[in-house]
């Protein structure tokens, strides 16, 4: 699915892909946020090393563009949306000089607290969601899945969360499977991840203590 946005007003067609994903709540201000820019907002099948990017605009394409996975809960796509969002206004407003700016430096902070604010202040998510997005503003993290608290706090409203379990929930030995379909064997930890063996071809990967994982039992 895509969402061309790239003039004022935003299509309603390109309205309607982003409200499947995101709380109704926040669909008005998430809009206002987008048709300030030039952006192209693209949903793409689960990845397991990000949730979303963003890329900015080049000889080819003259406008931002970002991808989702389609695959996140709406607060955990509202979220990640806005970490995107920021990116591109550090972007727009540094041009160049954003490649010299740490990728998560000061600049992109700023902006993901400007563009976080109103959305806990105008409660647009559950007050829990709220008080985890007002304590990562302390200490903005590199990425969603970098913040232990937020991201335990955006996973009780995923749709499979019964199935799921973090891979620090699983004990060492035990089988696990990647919602890309992979499978490993949990290794030691290293940190904030863990030693694994993907079963099919003995490479050892390291995976983050906080990845969705399913438990399997071995063949």
């Amino acid at each position: 699915m895509n969402a061309r946005l790239q003039s004022l007003p935003v299509p309603e067609s390109d309205n309607e892909v982003i409200r499947q994903h995101l709380p109704r709540a926040a669909c008005g201000y998430v809009y206002d946020l987008l048709r300030k820019h030039p952006v192209e907002v693209r949903v793409v099948p689960h990845r397991t090393t990000k949730l979303g990017d963003h890329r900015p605009p080049s000889h080819k394409e003259p406008w931002h563009r970002i991808t989702m996975n389609e695959d996140l809960s709406v607060y955990a796509f509202l979220v990640t949306l806005l970490h995107e969002i920021a990116h591109l206004r550090v972007s727009t407003k540094l041009g160049e000089r954003a490649q010299k700016e740490p990728p998560h430096g000061q600049a992109w902070q700023r902006e993901f607290a400007d563009a976080v604010k109103p959305v806990i202040e105008g409660s647009m998510v559950p007050r829990e969601l709220a008080v985890a997005l007002t304590a990562s503003l302390q200490r903005p993290r590199a990425a969603t899945c970098s913040d232990r608290k937020l991201l335990l706090a955006l996973s009780r409203f995923d749709s499979n969360n019964d199935r799921l379990l973090y891979v620090e929930q699983l004990e060492v030995g035990e089988w696990f499977q990647l919602q890309s379909g992979r499978r490993f064997v949990l290794g030691n930890r290293l940190r904030s991840r863990y030693q694994c063996i993907e079963i099919e071809s003995g490479v050892e990967f390291r995976i983050h203590s906080l990845a969705r994982v399913v438990r399997l039992d071995p063949d």
